[in-house]
């Protein structure tokens, strides 16, 4: 049984993992944290959740909970997240982060700190969305790039900060793997005014926010005469909690690096 902590506890996608963990045959749940703070700083976990009361403490000190621990389930914020790594590294204990929005500095010192122990970081940790990801690159790298045009279009709820959400940036980095190319060389994020036609082999992005949507992707190849759609749609961010999980625990044991959902998966 992989000992599994949550930082970040106590928000929507904490609580989900909270219950999750508990229901998991395969994993304990050993603890909790917050910010130092947070209103939820001293509470039974099991409370928190209306489980009743679990003898488990949420706790302010993140390295703490590091230390006690197999691994943690990070669903927080960038600023957050990287320094969850460094302790992840210092403990040498299973980082498993759903965090997106990592800039490109922070993205680096994940790597970092993926040299002193396991990390696996996903924009998405949802098994069908990985499938779609292995799908997409499939496709892109049989389909001309001077005939068929990319578009990636996603919806998420009202209250996500970032945009082009993670997910859909690992489809576009996806789709660009598929053609040999580097996403950042073709991308475009988003269009206003009198752009021009479209350039041959530009991978475009659409995002859409609102309401309660847990998060819907689509790829989009549109040629002349045809257009093939590949799609994701979440109804639950439990199948997020469910795919973290599983990372945690095929984590744990494994040697230092970064993975992927993808080397989880063995896609």
């Amino acid at each position: 049984m992989t000992k599994i902590g949550i930082v970040g506890c106590a928000g929507r996608m904490g609580q989900m993992l909270l219950r999750e963990v508990l229901d998991s045959p395969a994993a304990t749940l050993a603890g909790g944290s917050e910010r130092p703070g947070g209103d939820a700083v001293g509470r039974d976990i099991g409370e928190l959740i209306g489980r009743g009361p679990l003898g488990l403490v949420i706790g302010n000190d993140a390295k703490t909970l590091f230390e006690t621990v197999d691994a943690v389930i990070d669903f927080t914020a960038p600023s957050a997240t990287v320094l969850h790594a460094a302790l992840a590294a210092e403990t040498r204990k299973v980082h498993v982060i759903g965090t997106t929005g990592l800039s490109p500095e922070q993205e680096a010192l994940l790597q970092t700190a993926a040299t002193r122990t396991a990390i696996v970081w996903a924009p998405n940790m949802s098994v069908g969305v990985n499938l779609l990801l292995t799908l997409v690159e499939q496709v892109a790298r049989v389909l001309d790039p001077a005939t068929y045009d990319i578009e990636i279009v996603e919806m998420h709820h009202r209250h996500k900060v970032d945009a082009p959400s993670g997910t859909a940036l690992g489809l576009g980095r996806a789709a660009a793997a598929g053609r040999g190319v580097a996403l950042e060389d073709v991308w475009r994020k988003s269009r206003d005014g009198i752009t021009g036609a479209r350039p041959s082999g530009e991978i475009g992005f659409a995002t859409l926010r609102g309401g309660d949507v847990v998060g819907d992707h689509s790829v989009v190849f549109a040629a002349d005469g045809e257009r093939i759609e590949i799609t994701h749609k979440a109804s639950s961010r439990q199948v997020f909690a469910k795919g973290a999980i599983r990372a945690a625990c095929w984590a744990h044991g494994k040697p230092p690096g970064l993975y992927s959902m993808r080397d989880v998966l063995g896609l």
